[in-house]
């Protein structure tokens, strides 16, 4: 139940509620609550929000895929620079350079490869240099390691 509360102002009988106020006589009747004073966003505002997420998001977008493609690219580089240590090392036990990549990746030598790379050589290694490839096949990346040419072409 409501309260209510009398008053006399300057001749006029008014009463007060808990929500508004209204005149009785000769003043303005005033409304109870305003519209304005409710909370929340117009859909004006939350438009503009939408379109700003989506401008972050177009740039957004490319800029991590190309940021994923150069990470895949660096593990083949550090993979063929990996096995090119390994190769090295093999030939400075063994005077020649090795065919095998089962044999570069033992604990002697120590080359390591990642997750999706699959590495072939390319004719046979021997005393003088060796070529190998580098691929990376559900990204579509080949790294091709020349010892003769002096690393990754």
């Amino acid at each position: 139940m409501r309260r209510q509360a009398t008053r006399i102002d300057e001749g006029r009988i008014s009463k007060k509620t808990e929500n508004s106020l209204c005149y009785v006589g000769k003043a303005k009747l005033k409304t109870k609550t305003s519209k304005r004073n409710e909370t929340g966003f117009t859909l004006i505002e939350l438009m503009i929000v939408i379109a700003i997420i989506g401008i972050l998001a177009a740039i957004a977008i490319p800029q991590f895929s190309a940021y994923r493609q150069r990470a895949y690219i660096s593990a083949l580089e550090t993979d063929a620079h990996s096995f090119a240590v390994a190769q090295h090392s093999y030939f400075a036990d063994n005077g020649t350079f090795s065919n095998s990549t089962a044999a570069l990746m033992q604990n002697t030598y120590g080359a390591k490869k990642s997750g999706n790379t699959t590495i072939n050589f390319i004719g046979a290694a021997d005393a003088t240099s060796f070529t190998m490839t580098f691929s990376d096949t559900p990204h579509g990346l080949v790294i091709t390691y020349r010892s003769s040419a002096g690393g990754i072409q």
